[in-house]
């Protein structure tokens, strides 16, 4: 067997949380076959199979008593090109800003809104991460995953994956299906998405006028290290609450008690609202207990000090909820998965 089993190994520096708990097995696969040899190993043990990719949508609230799989698989290749669409696929282990540049690199557009994210490419998709107007539905073309109760390979088009506002079947059906490697369907010829201000105002402060995919990769960089704190100098999981949408007249409820309330259309009679305009109007950016606080920048980040523990920092997350239920009648949704 190729596959590596290590016992009680702690699990700080594979999530960006840096939480530190452990493992009572830990492993990194490679390649299909160990991602195989891991599945049986787990089952010979009477363990569970945790799947982690870069830790970056991960609370762990106490030591894990499972097999944790890190997946360490690496690949990057075009599979299909028109000579203006182009299919590129990437493993599941392939650190996801890297693979971003990647494409970039290579002349093609589509996945420049979702720069500097965290995380790998296998992850990407349970969340369908999403940033400045685009989601990883948008440029998503397919993805082969192993289904971990028959063992076979399975191919997902668009309309299978259930792809929604951070959530997917994946994502529906945790423990289910193991992500593999995923496809995306990229341009040779830009049709950039600007639709946020401050990618407009980010580029003309930097005297771009007719900006390329690169251009507009390196201001939401930019943006974005302003914005949120790097995981490899503060613990976070960056966004910690999902974006709440709720019936147009609760938010022309709110709106006429705080008329500088941050909302989007969500259409069919719906509104988005900014969870962290309400976190911080509630007073809790900057807040801090101990070693778990709320970034003092972004009001919508949990970050760790240093010592904090899981348990900890969803004990701040659940009071956060309440404080905004009790205020303004919206409920949070907490965006990391908790273990």
């Amino acid at each position: 067997m190729s596959l590596q089993l290590s016992e009680a190994v702690s699990l700080k520096p594979f999530n960006t949380f840096g939480v530190d708990v452990k493992a009572r097995l830990f492993a990194e696969a490679r390649n299909d076959d160990e991602v195989r040899q891991a599945l049986a190993e787990a089952g010979h043990r009477d363990l569970p199979l945790l799947v982690v990719g870069g830790g970056s949508n991960l609370l762990l609230t106490g030591d894990v008593e499972a097999l944790v799989l890190r997946m360490a698989s690496r690949g990057l290749r075009i599979v299909a090109d028109d000579g203006e669409r182009v299919v590129v696929e990437a493993e599941a282990g392939e650190p996801w800003h890297p693979f971003v540049l990647w494409t970039l690199e290579q002349g093609l557009a589509g996945l420049e809104n979702l720069s500097l994210i965290p995380g790998t490419v296998g992850a990407a998709p349970m969340q369908n991460i999403g940033a400045y107007g685009v989601e990883i539905k948008d440029v998503f073309a397919g993805l082969t995953a192993l289904d971990r109760r028959s063992g076979e390979l399975r191919e997902f088009g668009l309309e299978e994956c259930a792809f929604a506002y951070r959530d997917s079947l994946f994502k529906q059906q945790p423990g289910r299906w193991l992500i593999l490697r995923v496809r995306f369907a990229l341009s040779r010829k830009a049709a950039l998405r600007l639709d946020y201000g401050p990618v407009r105002q980010r580029l003309e402060q930097d005297g771009v006028e007719a900006p390329t995919a690169m251009d507009v990769s390196r201001a939401i960089c930019a943006i974005r290290r302003e914005k949120l704190p790097d995981p490899a100098e503060l613990g976070n999981a960056g966004s910690f609450f999902k974006n709440p949408v709720v019936p147009a007249e609760q938010a022309e409820r709110i709106h006429a008690l705080h008329a500088d309330l941050v909302s989007y259309p969500a259409g069919e009679g719906r509104v988005k609202l900014a969870a962290g305009w309400l976190i911080e109007r509630a007073g809790w950016k900057g807040f801090r207990e101990g070693d778990a606080g709320v970034h003092r920048l972004q009001a919508l980040v949990l970050v760790n000090y240093g010592a904090a523990s899981g348990a900890q920092l969803l004990e701040l997350a659940r009071r956060i909820q309440q404080d905004i239920l009790q205020r303004f009648g919206v409920a949070l949704e907490i965006e990391p998965n908790m273990l």
